[in-house]
């Protein structure tokens, strides 16, 4: 009785030494550069910083293009997890591998790919620019198609997770009822997976948000249309500490008052 009762004790009650060490420590690595970022805050000047030209410019830039990158890993990731996670088809694993690819790609390598890709000179930016006259590289849809590179895996995981993890019987019950396959995914196969979409679509923005390598290699670091947070807080940092790091610190308000307004009432997938 006693040994069934051990087996039903739930995890975490009483942490063991050897594991409560690395935890802590581990815990410690974690926050102690956040504390020496608000250590090293110069409060006293942070007005006068915040309201220095290009701040705001820089912020809205890169909360409109995470957020416009984030639209578009949704428009094309969550079929696309849907084509992995309930489809069988020839060299799957493979396309799965390389959809992850973006998430251990150096992005300094992404932002070149890009631009081979969709430079004047690339394989499709050549067609756009004498068809269309369409330059993308170093503009703002740059600075959107570069975050979306590199965060839509997070996404297409997260969804991945959550279609394979959903009981396929209600939607077998909807086609039997005569739901067309639309409507099934509409209103069935989209609310079961409610929780893992928004769960991939926070930690898509959250890493749209702090992009740096892809973007300034594919869009440059032009102030008011490709210089998001994180490169002005690159450029910052070789000419002026303090506004290097009153810089970080609003990313890293903005990132953390998004990320804790919404797991409650959207991340339920994460638990």
């Amino acid at each position: 009785m006693r040994t069934e009762a051990a087996g039903r004790r739930r995890p975490g009650e009483r942490l063991p030494a050897f594991l409560a060490l690395p935890a802590l420590a581990g815990l410690a690595f974690l926050l102690l550069p956040l504390a020496g970022l608000l250590l090293r805050t110069p409060w006293a000047e942070l007005p006068d910083r915040l309201a220095a030209p290009g701040v705001l410019a820089a912020l809205r830039l890169s909360l409109f293009s995470a957020t416009a990158a984030t639209g578009l890993c949704l428009l094309l990731g969550v079929p696309l997890a849907w084509l992995l996670a309930r489809t069988r088809f020839p060299g799957r694993g493979m396309v799965r591998a390389l959809v992850t690819v973006p998430l251990v790609l150096p992005p300094v390598v992404g932002g070149v790919a890009l631009l081979l890709v969709y430079g004047r000179r690339g394989l499709i930016g050549a067609w756009l620019d004498s068809t269309f006259g369409i330059t993308l590289p170093f503009t703002t849809g740059a600075v959107v198609v570069a975050e979306a590179f590199v965060a839509m895996p997070f996404l297409i995981i997260a969804v991945e997770g959550a279609l394979r993890a959903a009981d396929p019987r209600y939607e077998e019950a909807a086609a039997t009822l005569g739901a067309s396959r639309w409507t099934t995914f509409r209103r069935v196969t989209l609310p079961m997976v409610g929780p893992g979409v928004a769960a991939g679509a926070v930690l898509c923005w959250s890493r749209a948000l702090g992009e740096f390598g892809a973007t300034i290699t594919f869009a440059g670091n032009f102030p008011g249309r490709t210089q998001t947070m994180p490169s002005a807080v690159y450029l910052a940092l070789e000419q002026d500490l303090e506004a290097a790091i009153v810089l970080s610190l609003l990313l890293l308000v903005v990132s953390v008052a998004i990320l804790a307004g919404l797991r409650d009432r959207w991340v339920g997938g994460l638990r």
